[in-house]
């Protein structure tokens, strides 16, 4: 029978084994010695006290006593008063040297026009930390426990609340799920929908066709593009797919930032009834509005037949992972099912955070702050193209943090995305966006979420030139 010792802080394990015939200080003195040979123990980490060794060992504190002066004698520990008992200096052998990485991240840029980031550098850290302290202390014990798959009850009151308000969505607590963020909340919907015999999901293009496919993938569905034109998705074309499910963006179409007409709504609303479809409302930058009168969410005309997913990836910081699906009736148990099979529910302290921090207010004068930075930076671009390149057009800034280039039909999409990456200056091609990947016609997408005014400023300075020779 053998007594084991775990040491967390230097990851040794001791096991003393009292039927194999070695005497239990040889065995006790031979493990940490090898521990410190093999490097498991390192220079300067502090072994238990002798007491609370030999007592979770089954041993005498003597023995252990013993034990540790034979290694202090071999040179292999060091003892001093009030530092405990330490491994020496020179009785480890030295590090291997770690393989030099490459630098980790992205590389430095004058500017980085990349989409779909906020300004990570405005997320209200003083608010966040507020409401994290206010939601541990007024959290109850049982709060703890795994709790509803649904998430949190405080929060889906106030984001019913919330989506009811600004969003004009149909919003019921019971029918909402709290998930971890937009990839978690399309993979839910469409393995939902998976066990009720759908077997085709559409999706826009240009859109987000890496993340719909490998989302319908999981969920063992085909998964189609539809066109998108100047009115949104091309419902006529949707019909032709033999599609169950959609995947859409109305109030702002990602990434040509066009606004899904009033009649388009009331065709594709047409299509689900008609169809016995469901419609998934990417719900996913919609507090950013700047000339135009808002948009309500799809779901508010038909919550019978839309699951919207909202998330604070935009709002506040995509680290953050959390994000919300309004849910059909018809439908929710099934998320729910879903929800619960894969990780039991999101994390609670987080949810009751961020209710705390709507609750309060903060999170609303968050969003006016950034609806004022995201505009003067929308100007400042607009400006900056206005002066180094005034023929390219621009579209999409009625709402959101990015805005499309158009080109010239000739011009070479990537030949000017690598172009001006040599002047530190990061471009993306719509052809990203697009399921074939092709660069006709070649349009530009530039985030500006995540970049300053004067930064807007400069990188369109340094490629001006490219500009007007591609615009």
């Amino acid at each position: 029978m053998s007594s084991e010792w775990s040491n967390a802080s230097s990851d040794l394990l001791c096991a003393i084994d009292r039927d194999s015939g070695e005497p239990l200080r040889s065995q006790l003195e031979r493990q940490v010695r090898e521990a410190i040979r093999t490097g498991r123990l390192r220079v300067g980490e502090r072994l238990p006290p002798s007491r609370e060794l030999a007592g979770t060992l089954g041993l005498s504190r003597g023995l252990v006593q013993d034990a540790y002066a034979q290694l202090l004698a071999e040179g292999y520990l060091v003892a001093r008063v009030g530092s405990g008992t330490r491994v020496a200096a020179g009785a480890c052998p030295p590090p291997v040297p770690p393989r030099p990485r490459r630098p980790a991240g992205r590389p430095t840029l004058l500017a980085d026009f990349r989409s779909g980031v906020p300004d990570l550098s405005a997320f209200p850290m003083r608010d966040w930390l507020w409401a994290v302290r206010e939601a541990a202390r007024r959290m109850p014990a049982a709060g703890l426990d795994y709790g509803d798959p649904r998430g949190s009850a405080s929060l889906r009151e106030v984001v019913a609340g919330y989506a009811r308000r600004i969003r004009a969505a149909a919003a019921d607590p019971e029918h909402i799920v709290i998930c971890s963020g937009y990839a978690q909340g399309l993979s839910l919907t469409l393995a939902a929908l998976a066990r009720r015999g759908v077997r085709r999901v559409a999706y826009e293009d240009p859109g987000s066709p890496a993340s719909v496919r490998a989302a319908a993938a999981a969920a063992g569905l085909e998964a189609v593009p539809v066109p998108v034109d100047q009115h949104g998705m091309d419902v006529a074309e949707l019909t032709a797919t033999g599609a169950r499910a959609v995947v859409v963006t109305p109030a702002h179409q990602w990434p040509t930032g066009v606004v899904l007409g009033p009649e388009r709504r009331l065709a594709l609303i047409a299509w689900a009834a008609a169809h016995d479809a469901v419609i998934v409302e990417d719900d996913y930058d919609a507090e950013f509005r700047y000339d135009r009168e808002p948009v309500g969410a799809l779901q508010g005309l038909a919550a019978d037949r839309v699951v919207s997913i909202s998330t604070v990836s935009k709002s506040l910081a995509p680290a953050l992972r959390i994000g919300w699906l309004l849910c059909p009736p018809a439908l929710a148990d099934a998320l729910v099912s879903v929800k619960r099979a894969s990780d039991r529910g999101s994390p609670v302290l987080d949810q009751l955070a961020l209710a705390g921090l709507i609750e309060s207010g903060r999170f609303d004068r968050h969003l006016r702050r950034m609806r004022t930075t995201y505009a003067a930076r929308r100007t400042a671009l607009l400006a900056a193209l206005a002066e180094h390149a005034p023929d390219v057009t621009v579209t999409g800034l009625a709402a959101g943090f990015h805005a499309v280039a158009h080109l010239r039909d000739t011009a070479d999409e990537r030949a000017l995305v690598a172009a001006a990456r040599a002047r530190s200056v990061g471009l993306y091609g719509m052809s990203d966006f697009r399921t074939s990947g092709a660069t006709t016609p070649p349009r530009l997408v530039l985030g500006f979420g995540n970049v300053g005014a004067r930064a807007v400023t400069a990188g369109i300075s340094a490629i001006g030139d490219l500009l007007r020779e591609q615009g």
